[in-house]
């Protein structure tokens, strides 16, 4: 797994829901909310945490059922 890139989970802001799925499944803790200048919050991955395991992609909404 160690090989595998870090998850996108969005590009453009329009990309994502921020329903938090992500953010919740996340067992390492490797994702964060972070408020945009409007006051959205959005999922920021650290790299340091995350192990690959693309979970996060797996339950998002958006992203989920095209991986």
């Amino acid at each position: 797994m160690v090989n595998r890139k870090i998850p996108v989970l969005y590009i453009r802001k329009e990309e994502c829901c921020g329903c938090t799925a992500c953010y919740a499944i996340c067992s390492k803790e490797a994702i964060s909310m972070v408020e945009d200048e409007e006051g959205f919050e959005y999922p920021q991955i650290d790299e340091n945490k995350c192990v690959r395991c693309y979970q996060c992609i797996n339950v998002c909404p958006i992203k989920g059922s095209k991986v």
